[in-house]
């Protein structure tokens, strides 16, 4: 199983190694070029997920917020100030 390195915007020190085929599915569907919230895309990825490894939606939650901090710490995703919080291709 191939592995990725992944950051986290809030602890940038802490790097961790995940299994890439699932951090690029999950990739793949949180990336948007219009801002969203946490639970827009949620709403999102959850009917694109690849069913091999995001069966009936499981961990997707946890998968979403770990690719999502990475992103921003690789400054691919900006975060926005407004309320709720959402997120968009910078």
């Amino acid at each position: 199983m191939a592995k990725i390195e992944v950051e986290n915007i809030n602890a940038p020190d802490h790097k961790v190694k995940l299994n890439a085929e699932k951090y690029g599915a999950m990739n793949d569907a949180v990336i948007s070029s219009d801002p969203m919230t946490y639970a827009a895309i949620k709403d999102g990825v959850l009917p694109i997920l690849s069913q091999e490894y995001f069966l009936g939606g499981r961990t997707s939650g946890w998968w979403i917020k770990a690719v999502q901090l990475d992103l921003e710490a690789k400054g691919v995703l900006l975060r926005h100030t407004s309320k709720p919080l959402t997120w968009s291709k910078a």
